[in-house]
This record gives C-alpha cells, sequence and structure tokens, in this order.
C-alpha cells in the first residue's frame, strides 16, 4: 500500500464521469490539503488532511476490487509505504490517445525541407513522409523496433504519461504491418503504461500502388484486417480520409470492414481540408475522429449528440504550422475536446504531454482547467480507457504523478519548457 500525504492539490477528483463537455470542461474537481491512498493497482480512497485521517484508514476496510475481509493497513500482509507531499500536487497521469511512436530512425532532413518551404504534400510526393518511414520500417527487425519503442515508452513515462494509443501505419504491406502490430503487442508485455493497439493499415498509398489506390484498399480489405483480427493484434482500425490520402467512400468501406472483425473505428480527419472524413467517423460510431485543423458548422452539428470523441493534435499543428482546430468554437457548441501528441517521426517528433497541455492553453486559448481535462479523462475517453484511468476516482486503476514543489495546476501549462514531473505511479507501483 502506498499512502500520500499532505498533497497541496488532489487534481481531477471524480466519481463517475467518462468524459466531460462543452462548459463543464472548464470545471476541475481539485482537492486541497488531501491524502490518497492506493492498494495494490487500485486507488482505494482520499480524502482531506483536516479530518482525521489516521483512524480512518487504520480502520479501512477494503470494501471494493473484491476485497470482503477487514485487513489494516498496518499488517504485514499490507506494508503501508508513506510519500510526504508537501507543496506538491498530485494528478492522474496523462493519457495520449494518438501517438505513431513505433518507428526506425527520424526524419530530421524532411524537417529541413519543411523550413526551406516545402509543405506536408509535397514532402509526400517526393518520396518522403509516411513512405519514407515505411521504408525504414522494413529495413528494421522486430528486435530494434521494440527497443527504440522501449526507450519513447520510458521518455514519456518520465513526462508524465500513464496510457498510450499506439498505431501501425508504416508497414503499408501485409508483412510490415503485422510486424508493427507484433511489436506494439510485445510493448504491452514489456511496458508499465497502459497501452491499446490500432491497425491504421490504410495510412497512405504504398509507392508500388500509385495510380492503382483501389486495388490497396482491397488489399486492406481482404488480406490486411482478416489477418490481424485473427491474431488478436488490434484494438481499433483507423484510416487517413483527407485530401490526397484516402476518400470518405474507401474508407467507409474499410471501417464497415474492421468492424465486421470486431475493430472499432477511429480516424484522421480534416488535417488539410474538409474530407468528410468526421461525417463516415460519427456514421460508424469512431471511437474519436482526430486532427481536426478543418471543422465547420457542419462538422459541429454531425459531431454533437454523437458518442465520438473529438481530439485535436496540438503538436502536429506547431509543427507543421498549420491553422489551429477550432476549439473554443466546438466546446461552446457542447462538444468534448480530447488533446493528444500525435507522436510521430515526420510532424510531430515528441511524446511530451507537458507541451502539449501548454500548446493548449496557448495556441487554443484553453484555460488550465480545460486543457487538464482535454488530457486526461477525456484523452482516457478516446482511447476507450476512461474506466480505468483519467481521474482520480476510488477503483480506478493507479497511475498518477507527483510534482515537483509548484504554486498550483494553473502552474503546469503556464511553465511549459520544465519537466514539473516529480515522482510518477503507474499500476501502484513506483517507477520513478
Amino acid at each position: 500500500m502506498i499512502l500520500i500525504k499532505n498533497v497541496k492539490e488532489l487534481v481531477q477528483v471524480e466519481e463517475g464521469r467518462l468524459k466531460v463537455s462543452g462548459k463543464e470542461m472548464a470545471r476541475l474537481p481539485v482537492l486541497k490539503n488531501a491524502w490518497l491512498l492506493l492498494a495494490g493497482d487500485r486507488i482505494l480512497d482520499f480524502g482531506s488532511m483536516e479530518e482525521n485521517y489516521e483512524l480512518r484508514i487504520t480502520n479501512y476496510e477494503l470494501r471494493k476490487n473484491n476485497f470482503s475481509t477487514r485487513e489494516f493497513v498496518s499488517s504485514s500482509a499490507h506494508p503501508l509505504t508513506t510519500i510526504d507531499a508537501t507543496n506538491r500536487l498530485v494528478f492522474p497521469s496523462f493519457c495520449d490517445s494518438h501517438t505513431h511512436l513505433v518507428y526506425a530512425g527520424s526524419r530530421e532532413i524532411e524537417y529541413i525541407d519543411k523550413i526551406k518551404g516545402l509543405n506536408y504534400e509535397e514532402i509526400a510526393k517526393r518520396g518522403g513522409g509516411i513512405l519514407n518511414s515505411a521504408k525504414r520500417l522494413h529495413e528494421a527487425s522486430e528486435e530494434e523496433l521494440t527497443g527504440q519503442a522501449l526507450s519513447r515508452l520510458n521518455e514519456i513515462k518520465l513526462l508524465g504519461t500513464g496510457a498510450v494509443e499506439i498505431k501501425s501505419g508504416y508497414g503499408l504491406s501485409v508483412e510490415d504491418e503485422l510486424k508493427m502490430l507484433r511489436v506494439i503487442r510485445r510493448l504491452k508485455e514489456l511496458s508499465p503504461l497502459t497501452i491499446v493497439a490500432t491497425f491504421l493499415g490504410a495510412h497512405a498509398v504504398p509507392a508500388e500502388y500509385k495510380g492503382r489506390q483501389k486495388e490497396f484498399v482491397e488489399v486492406v480489405i481482404n488480406e490486411m484486417i482478416p489477418q490481424v483480427a485473427s491474431e488478436g493484434l488490434a484494438d481499433y482500425i483507423d484510416v487517413f480520409c483527407d485530401r490526397g490520402f484516402f476518400t470518405t467512400e474507401e474508407t467507409d468501406r474499410m471501417l464497415l470492414a474492421g468492424m465486421k472483425y470486431g475493430l472499432r473505428p477511429k480516424i484522421h480527419a480534416n488535417e488539410l481540408d474538409f474530407s468528410g472524413g468526421i461525417q463516415v467517423g460519427v456514421k460508424y460510431n469512431a471511437l474519436s475522429v482526430d486532427h481536426l485543423e478543418y471543422t465547420g458548422d457542419e462538422e459541429i452539428k454531425c459531431l454533437l449528440g454523437s458518442e465520438t470523441m473529438p481530439t485535436v493534435l496540438p503538436g502536429a499543428a506547431f509543427f507543421l504550422g498549420l491553422q489551429h482546430a477550432p476549439v473554443r468554437k466546438m466546446m461552446d457548441a457542447g462538444l468534448p475536446v480530447a488533446m493528444a501528441s500525435d507522436f510521430n517521426p515526420g510532424s510531430s517528433p515528441s511524446g511530451n504531454m507537458q507541451f502539449i497541455l501548454s500548446l493548449a492553453c496557448i495556441n487554443y486559448r484553453m484555460l488550465p482547467e480545460e486543457a487538464i481535462n482535454a488530457v486526461t479523462l477525456n484523452s482516457a475517453y478516446a482511447m476507450g480507457v476512461s474506466e480505468e484511468l483519467g481521474s482520480i476516482a476510488r477503483g480506478k486503476k493507479a497511475n498518477l504523478f507527483i510534482t515537483t514543489p509548484i504554486p498550483g495546476y494553473e502552474f503546469m501549462p503556464y511553465a511549459y519548457g520544465s519537466n514539473k514531473v516529480d515522482t510518477v505511479i503507474l499500476n501502484g507501483e513506483i517507477v520513478k
């Protein structure tokens, strides 16, 4: 058991919420001068230091998580580790619901091309972009890919991320897509982070299918999806539905094919233009639609009342110099918003969710409360884990971090250049 006491602010404490929308995004439940008790891999209880917390903990009846008998914190079966969090805050771990962090090497030369003025589509047409990463991934072994990805997972863990969605999509062939997804499966075994896998075979059209895009769509439907499903390698299916990539009709067919195998949709949509991707996502009850730089009244109306989480990727817009998604307009209309890193080698080479939190406030004019909701509870929803993660709630998984001494939660997005995470706890264990 772990007792964290004298917590200056226990952030995002709640019971029962799976997401927050509209005006509710500006409400962030915070308990000041608090204590928090963890048992096994779960959050057991929390409260105010002003109450007689020692008596409450010592006589605590473990009535959750299938415990039926009275056990005491001080017993040898449950030794107690105590952490003094004076002047420190406790947050639920960030949930990063959109990454591509399994890749080989880097693409800094394309970054120079961007500085010189080439845009995303121009670089892709020259064989760069996704096709460049596909070539590198083809040449790398599963062991090499696993080692590189583990290093990235360790980096984001130390920055406060406790759950991450990882997409395939740099394979673009049956063999290499399966290789990527097997690496992700291996990462689930090796990393303490909660990981979900998304099949993104339709990330781009391989060079050998240039001019034959419809044939590649058939490969995704008839070869990739059945094999991915037969090995149980993915939780979700994704398609890049945008100008210069896959059409709404092609997206429709691939999502429907994936759903027949039990893969719920997530979509790359409206990054480069009004693509119709948001509408296709809502049609098939996508868990999330991501990017959303081009979102207008029609798209907002379509999302209202749906179960689909609009997910904005500030790192990609920042790195590529794209226009910003209309986040304020979306929230004012009553929509929820999640934010994720889009960690990938070409358009967002960073998985630092603290920086994403800052960009949410700086570039999208979100209040700190709204931004924190976007990178915790709502992003947990966007990867299908908000019943387990994304907030400090009794019975949820004990994934959280303790900050360095800071004035309050508003300091997290304000101090954008420093790491404010001091102690990391994942699955109820101290990992930093």
